[in-house]
């Protein structure tokens, strides 16, 4: 890769500019500001400043980054797309369904190298959990546990949390689309789900107008019941999921980078690796991608499977409408 871009100047986009002079220390690297404003204060990791879709496209970027907030995804994407150019969308791909199905179209009409940020699935400990549920160890699934949650004011201590995008709905912000990880990664490991229940609230503590509590329940295709909880909530971060099968239990810790198996002949560690350099999913994410980009299998989401967590999402807004409730 010769010239390389990254659309967004916030917190994950600052990451990927890092990641790909890490992967790409030759290569000129453009940002650009989500608004298109031309910034002021110094960009890091950035050879070249531009203001619009259109200058990088003139420039002949041969990759681009889109981590802006999620409801300018489409716009920021949708041209590149046409002009040929390979895009990696953050997560998710987008805001609305209408914009993800427009995403999908164009992607399948252009067949230009398109996949989606959700770097969560190349956690060591994920890839793990995915082998042995698909080995059948568990026997029958009855039923699963998915929980997330951090207090919202802690993620960027230096910022107004109010101010930020997680909590900002004009820019994507909400529980359900901010940690939408865990609704990918347990319809990568159950299946495709069946919404059956679903509350959003918001507390008087954080005083958001979107969600910072989400409960579900769904089913799998086998009958299965998930569970997900995601809070803004939680003063203690906290990351696991848990598996109940007729076999055992598999107990997943996302933050301990760690899986454990339950069962009626003892305990046993299947993976742990507390240390594991988290950047290193971002990088395998990437390399990843230059893999889809020059022609070979990759395992990056595709614009179809992130369009159906939009779904599910706005399936849940809708069942939870009537339901949503200040706590």
């Amino acid at each position: 890769m010769e010239r390389v871009a990254v659309v967004g100047l916030g917190n994950i986009a600052t990451r990927h500019r890092r990641n790909l002079k890490q992967l790409f220390p030759n290569a000129l690297l453009y940002a650009m500001s989500a608004s298109g404003r031309m910034p002021q204060e110094a960009v890091s990791n950035a050879d070249r400043l531009v203001e619009s879709i259109d200058a990088l496209i003139a420039q002949q970027v041969q990759l681009v980054i889109v981590a802006s907030p999620a409801p300018f995804h489409a716009k920021h994407a949708i041209p590149l797309i046409k002009a040929g150019i390979a895009v990696l969308i953050e997560k998710p791909v987008s805001a609305t369904l209408d914009e993800a199905k427009a995403l999908q179209e164009v992607a399948t009409q252009y067949q230009t190298p398109v996949a989606i940020g959700y770097c969560l699935r190349y956690l060591p400990s994920a890839v793990e959990i995915k082998k042995y549920l698909s080995s059948g160890m568990l026997g029958n699934l009855y039923h699963a546990h998915v929980e997330i949650g951090q207090y919202l004011p802690d993620w960027r201590p230096s910022k107004d949390y109010r101010e930020s995008v997680s909590a900002r709905s004009e820019l994507g912000g909400g529980a359900l689309l901010e940690l939408s990880h865990e609704l990918d990664y347990s319809q990568w490991l159950l299946g495709d789900l069946t919404l059956e229940h679903a509350i959003l609230r918001s507390s008087k503590e954080l005083s958001l107008k979107v969600e910072d509590s989400a409960d579900m329940i769904f089913t799998t295709s086998q009958q299965a019941v998930l569970y997900v909880h995601l809070d803004f909530l939680q003063r203690r971060a906290y990351r696991c999921c848990r598996f109940v099968g007729s076999k055992g239990v598999l107990m997943w810790d996302l933050m301990k980078n760690e899986l454990l198996f339950h069962s009626s002949q003892g305990d046993e560690v299947l993976y742990s690796d507390p240390r594991y350099d988290r950047n290193n999913m971002y990088l395998d994410m990437m390399i990843d991608f230059i893999d889809q980009v020059k022609g070979f299998s990759s395992k990056n989401v595709s614009v179809s499977d992130a369009t159906k967590i939009i779904e599910l999402i706005e399936q849940v807004k809708n069942v939870a409408a009537s339901k949503t409730k200040d706590i």
